[in-house]
């Protein structure tokens, strides 16, 4: 009897122990296996979700997609040739330039201790802007015993493979066979100069008023040392420099007339060194310590030009310099005869502090891409500064005058200034499922710190972007009545915010609520409905729960005598959670 006792006692603290444990179990599981089919379903049809984009980051775009720009507009690309337009190549007198295969690329090397090679397409437009200037050097450093050569890389891929050609023209300089890349410009004078620093002394003698003049009507900007003698410390110091900066030629000399006619006092006290350019300000005089390094500074900080016009050449001794901080004027090429005198002798002030530009907003070519970047419309005249260190960029109020140029200048050197960021005017209307945010509604909306904020940075010609929409917008349509969420979206090409900084297209952004002090959480994750979904359940700081229920597009009626449809939402609407 007592064993049958026990036996009824511990079978009711059994049943007690499961009835209390199971449910626990079931809603655990259910939980784990939420059936989210429902996510992809929208205005009552299903959507195959392979066929959206799954994409990591490497997929997304960091610039404009030419192939999805093509698709609208038709026009060639620079990544091929036209089939029905073919490229006809201009006429070049490229007869210096030497054609080189696979088969007789080694001898190339083999007997030339001195060399260069471009690897070349022939539909590419920089390579055809570099033939004929390629061409005049070739002829030019013929008699120096360097050749230079050219690879059609679209015929010898195997070459093009073996010396890592990735993008047209690719220019080697070859040193017995070992190859570097050429870092100067693509002309002929800077081809010409940088290949003549490095095979032989970088400074040359000028002994005759011929050589002077000769080097003052052929050089457009030239450095020369008036020294007591042309071997020795002083010599040593100005040859050291003229290695470091290769787009300058170096000259040096005894002879006072030849100091004269370099507008030298020939009675100066030597060393003296004097900068002539062909620009506004054409002399500089050095008066520092004659040493490479305070050479060097003196040539790179009064090189330039006091205002330098923006082009695909003048580029690169733009941002190569070590001046990072630049003044740039922004007007059409009809107005800009009455503006640039008055930045040039705002520039004199600042000259080794920053670079004072002309970007001509007409200039389809070069102009209007830095215009749209710094969100510049119109024919200006229009002021802008750039700190090329932290790359922010800064806005002038007022008239274009020496006075408000001079002031505007010292307070972005002297760090007064507050930061100018791009925006689109702020929308009429925003009450899609989707927000637009601009940059100048980016604090009221994403940074609200009562909302979770889901928000995608995106670019109008991007590929990624367009094939992402369709499933961003399904997101926001399930998560419409979620009071504390916020999904969002910003054309990053036209609005700018220092929140929201994006290294390509599309960039996804959360924005926790109650934490947008802190950076946002960048969103590492599939890119379907469900995917995103579930990143916001984890990581919102507000909980949210979502009704499971049909949507229907907000122009249709609900059918319903669909007794279906009425059947599944009756059954569904009592779930409160998936």
């Amino acid at each position: 009897m007592t064993s049958f006792r026990c036996f009824l006692v511990l079978s009711l603290v059994s049943f007690l122990l499961l009835s209390t444990v199971l449910p626990s179990i079931s809603t655990n599981d259910e939980q784990d296996d939420e059936d989210l089919r429902f996510l992809e379903e929208t205005e009552g049809k299903s959507v195959d979700i392979a066929s959206l984009p799954h994409l990591s980051d490497s997929d997304d775009d960091q610039f404009p997609d030419d192939d999805e720009e093509d698709e609208d507009s038709g026009s060639e690309q620079e990544t091929g040739a036209s089939l029905s337009d073919p490229y006809k190549a201009p006429q070049i007198d490229d007869k210096d330039v030497v054609v080189l295969t696979q088969g007789n690329f080694s001898d190339f090397i083999k007997n030339n201790k001195f060399g260069m090679v471009e690897f070349y397409a022939p539909w590419c437009g920089h390579c055809q802007s570099l033939a004929p200037e390629y061409a005049a050097a070739a002829t030019e450093l013929k008699g120096e015993g360097v050749l230079l050569a050219k690879v059609d890389a679209t015929q010898e891929d195997e070459l093009a493979e073996e010396y890592d050609v990735e993008a047209f023209p690719t220019i080697y300089f070859l040193v017995d066979g070992k190859h570097t890349l050429y870092p100067a410009a693509r002309n002929k004078d800077a081809i010409v100069t940088w290949i003549k620093k490095q095979i032989g002394p970088g400074i040359y003698n000028v002994t005759t008023l011929d050589d002077a003049e000769r080097i003052l009507t052929s050089e457009s900007e030239v450095a020369l040392g008036y020294l007591n003698s042309l071997v020795g410390p002083e010599s040593d110091e100005l040859a050291a420099t003229s290695k470091l900066l290769d787009d300058i030629k170096f000259y040096q000399t005894m002879n006072p007339d030849v100091a004269k006619l370099f507008h030298i006092d020939p009675e100066v006290k030597r060393p003296a060194l004097v900068l002539l350019k062909k620009d506004a300000e054409k002399i500089c005089h050095f008066d520092g310590l004659f040493v490479k390094t305070a050479i060097s500074e003196f040539v790179t900080s009064n090189k330039l030009p006091l205002v330098t016009i923006f082009s695909r050449e003048s580029a690169p001794s733009i941002f190569e310099s070590s001046i990072k901080m630049h003044l740039l004027l922004f007007a059409t090429l009809n107005i800009s005869e009455k503006y640039i005198p008055v930045l040039q002798e705002a520039a004199k002030l600042f000259k080794g502090k920053l670079i004072s530009i002309y970007v001509q907003v007409d200039n389809e070519e070069s102009g209007k891409p830095v215009a749209n970047f710094f969100g510049v419309s119109g024919n200006g005249p229009t002021i802008r500064a750039y700190s090329g260190d932290d790359a922010k960029k800064f806005a002038m109020n007022g008239d274009v005058t020496f006075n408000n140029i001079k002031a505007f200048a010292e307070d972005f050197l002297a760090g007064r200034l507050k930061p100018f960021y791009k925006s689109d005017p702020i929308p009429e209307t925003n009450n899609e499922d989707v927000k637009e945010v601009v940059g100048d509604n980016f604090d009221e909306i994403v940074l609200d710190e009562s909302k979770d904020v889901l928000l995608e940075i995106y670019a109008p010609w991007c590929g990624h972007c367009r094939s992402l929409e369709p499933t961003y917008n399904k997101l926001a349509q399930h998560l419409r009545g979620i009071n504390s969420l916020v999904i969002a979206k910003m054309d990053g090409t036209t609005n700018e915010h220092p929140k929201a900084k994006s290294a390509g297209f599309p960039t996804m952004l959360f924005f926790p609520a109650g934490k947008k002090s802190f950076d946002p959480m960048k969103v590492n994750t599939g890119r379907t409905v469900v995917d995103f979904y579930k990143f916001l359940k984890e990581h919102a700081t507000i909980p949210f729960n979502l009704k499971k229920a049909v949507l229907v597009p907000k122009d249709k009626p609900t059918k319903t005598s669909d007794s279906k449809v009425r059947e599944k939402s009756s059954s569904v609407s009592s779930k409160e959670e998936l």
